[in-house]
């Protein structure tokens, strides 16, 4: 049963939408069938497409050959092509045959260190390997990507075959590094926007979708604000005074002190922040000090990572993150040091533009099978651009209709899987959405 919340959010994005300006029915009808009839077509090209990169899978910015195949791809369609962009990005621009608005079609690239399990007896699983932070290890598409690229391919032939009555530009953007680069180095949808991916020509609104192995095929789930959670790494230094194990009063004892901060660090999400405004997370997932059972050891060190879907409450658990550590370090007579790295930023669909597409998605995939969802505390690089222009996520489903979601393999784990049937709705979401919002765009 839908909460008060998601009652009330459903009541007023009918209430924007029935302020919306629309386009004449017929005509939306005469794009509908159009892109059903270019999507169908093109449908055993996306297959193929996605078949070939997850049997040739690459890591966040050495998706070289996966790049060279989407770029090729683009300039077989007469597409102004720019490669290179954020090391192994590919952007390509339509330019429609009337002037009009920007909008942005967005891919992720990259596949992970992951040994596929083919428990599913896939012909063109990967068998790739490489050596990944000095292990020897498994290559494998095993969130998706591979759908992703080859869906976005697919859309941009879809909509090169409307060119002419296009109303605008669209510019396809393939991201490399989603899943994160090495440490210290940029990547990924930072790197593009600081390189003005966005601009030249300016975008207008831009859209991505995620396809979900435990969401059935055949529907689309999304969420206006929140819909992924930021991502940030936390680490505490705790120290203390060295002594020996029998004598701990001579010690200022670094663990018994990180054991008082990793309980009080709870206490941030459940007793200090309004929770029914959006969920958070603190999580410890290491904690590394001592080396003998008799020594009491002079320092203590912590590491974690911290999720909210509100930019607000994200900067509150900062500070009260720091505020609890170093309160209890300096009552034990210790000294706590607190870093935090911010990694990705809340996944944020613009209120308005979620309004506004929703007609879009209904008519696409049918009024009972676009679903409102709720928030996920992982994480999506896609939010870097939505801090610049207004976006709007999505998930799609690959999950094998008629089974249960609890049943269906996690993404990131060797026996991912999706059903392909499903990813021909994502080649017609991504052109409706583009082809409408040039036509009706945001005022």
């Amino acid at each position: 049963m839908p909460s008060y919340k998601q009652i009330l959010l459903t009541g007023v994005l009918a209430c924007a939408l029935l302020a919306q300006p629309t386009v004449g029915h017929a005509q939306l009808v005469k794009w509908q069938a159009q892109l059903d009839q270019l999507a169908t077509k093109v449908e055993p090209k996306v297959i193929q497409w996605r078949r070939d990169l997850h049997q040739n899978p690459e890591l966040g910015n050495l998706e070289v050959k996966t790049a060279e195949k989407i770029a090729n791809h683009l300039k077989s369609l007469g597409l102004e092509v720019k490669t290179g962009v954020a090391r192994t990005g590919v952007v390509g621009i339509l330019k429609g045959g009337k002037p009009g608005p920007v909008v942005a079609l967005r891919a992720d690239m990259d596949a992970l260190p992951v040994t596929e399990n083919n428990s599913h007896n896939l012909p063109f699983a990967s068998k790739v390997t490489t050596t990944f932070e000095g292990q020897q290890v498994g290559v494998m598409h095993a969130c998706g990507h591979d759908a992703h690229v080859a869906m976005l391919m697919g859309a941009a032939e879809v909509l090169s075959a409307m060119r002419k009555d296009l109303k605008g530009t669209v510019k396809f953007i393939f991201q490399p590094a989603e899943e994160g680069s090495p440490a210290g180095v940029v990547g990924g949808a930072k790197l593009m926007v600081q390189e003005d991916v966005l601009n030249s020509p300016k975008v207008d609104a831009i859209f991505g979708l995620h396809i979900r192995s435990d969401v059935e095929v055949g529907t689309i789930t999304y969420r206006p604000l929140g819909m992924m959670a930021s991502s940030d790494n936390f680490k505490i230094t705790v120290k203390g005074q060295q002594a020996h194990g029998g004598t701990p009063w001579m010690s200022v004892d670094p663990i018994v002190t990180s054991a008082h901060i990793v309980t009080a660090l709870q206490t941030i999400v459940s007793r200090q922040l309004d929770v029914t405004n959006a969920p958070a997370i603190v999580t410890v997932g290491a904690i590394n000090g001592g080396v003998r059972a008799n020594i009491v050891p002079g320092q203590v060190e912590m590491i974690g990572t911290i999720r909210a879907l509100d930019t607000q409450m994200q900067k509150q658990i900062h500070e009260r993150l720091k505020q609890t550590a170093t309160s209890i370090a300096t009552g034990a007579g210790a000294t706590a040091e607190v870093e935090i790295q911010e990694m990705t930023p809340v996944t944020y669909n613009h209120e308005a533009l979620t309004a506004h597409m929703l007609p879009s998605l209904q008519r696409v995939a049918g009024v009972n099978a676009v679903k409102l969802t709720k928030p996920v505390t992982i994480a999506e690089d896609f939010a870097y651009f939505q801090e610049k222009v207004p976006g709007l996520y999505l998930f799609l489903g690959g999950m094998p209709k008629g089974q249960d979601p609890a049943t269906a393999p996690s993404h990131h784990t060797p026996d991912f899987f999706i059903d392909e049937s499903g990813m021909k709705l994502g080649v017609k979401t991504l052109a409706t959405l583009a082809v409408e919002y040039l036509n009706n765009p945001l005022k």
